[in-house]
């Protein structure tokens, strides 16, 4: 998708030692924000860590559906629950 002439996909990652991510936004091609979502509130995903750690300056959220934690994480990851996310993001 194009907006204002900046080129927006959205994929998922998983790689073949099962890490995953649910939603990833690339601007040009390029990384710009990861997202996983959870149920309920738990650790921070290791699929999530590791996509982090490979592009620290992106921005990553895990978010939870009836979860209640709202923290910055290890690797500066936002776990909240999905309504902030929804708020803030907007």
């Amino acid at each position: 998708m194009s907006y204002f002439g900046e080129e927006y996909d959205l994929t998922y990652f998983r790689d073949i030692d099962k890490r995953e991510v649910d939603f990833v936004v690339t601007l040009d091609k390029k990384p710009s924000l990861f997202v996983e979502c959870k149920w309920n509130d738990e650790p921070i995903s290791l699929g999530l860590k590791y996509l982090k750690s490979k592009f620290p300056a992106c921005e990553s959220w895990q978010i939870s559906c009836i979860g209640t934690k709202d923290y910055v994480g290890e690797l500066g990851i936002r776990v909240c629950p999905a309504l902030n996310f929804l708020t803030d993001i907007v």
